[in-house]
C-alpha cells in the first residue's frame, strides 16, 4: 500500500502573494479546508509546494487577532515547515511519520518535489472505512453461502 493509492490528488493551490480573503472564498467554493502554497520555478509549469494555509490557520492567526483579512497575505500565515512523502512511499510508514510529526495532513509529492496530491487523515479513515465494509460484506456473504450449501 503507497501513499500514492490513498491520496487525493485534487489539491487546491495558490501563490504566496494571494491576500486572506481570497483564501477563504477558495476554501468555501471547493468545500476544503487547506489550500497549497506553490511556486513555479523556471520556465517548468509544475507546482512545487512551499506552503500549507488551513482553515485554522485563518482562525487562529487572522480572525483571532482581530486582523483584517484583505490586509493579511498568505506569506504572512502560512506554514512552510512542510511534512511530505513520496507518492510511492509506505502508506503505514507514512502514517507513523505523521503521527510522530503530530500532522493531519501531509503533502505527496513525486521524485521531483512536485506537488501530485495530499493526504489526510480523513482520506486514511474513509478508505479503512470502505475497506471494512467490503469485510464484513465478504463474511456475510460467506456465511450465506455455507448456509445455503449445507441446507
Amino acid at each position: 500500500m503507497t501513499v500514492g493509492q490513498y491520496c487525493n490528488r485534487h489539491v487546491i493551490t495558490t501563490t504566496r502573494s494571494t491576500e486572506i480573503d481570497e483564501v477563504a472564498r477558495m476554501m468555501r467554493h471547493h468545500h476544503v479546508g487547506t489550500v497549497v502554497v506553490v511556486e513555479h520555478r523556471g520556465d517548468a509549469d509544475y507546482p512545487y509546494p512551499i506552503g500549507i494555509v488551513t482553515d485554522r490557520d485563518l482562525v487562529v492567526e487572522v480572525l483571532a487577532q482581530g486582523l483584517t483579512p484583505s490586509a493579511v497575505t498568505v506569506s504572512d500565515i502560512m506554514s512552510s515547515t512542510l511534512v511530505t512523502a513520496k507518492e510511492t512511499d509506505n502508506l503505514w510508514h507514512t502514517l507513523d511519520r505523521m503521527s510522530v510529526k503530530g500532522v493531519r495532513r501531509l503533502l505527496v509529492v513525486d521524485a521531483g518535489g512536485v506537488l501530485v496530491g495530499i493526504l489526510t487523515v480523513e482520506d486514511v479513515l474513509t478508505a479503512l472505512a470502505v475497506g471494512l465494509s467490503d469485510l464484513t460484506r465478504l463474511v456475510q456473504r460467506g456465511i450465506a453461502r455455507e448456509t445455503r450449501q449445507r441446507q
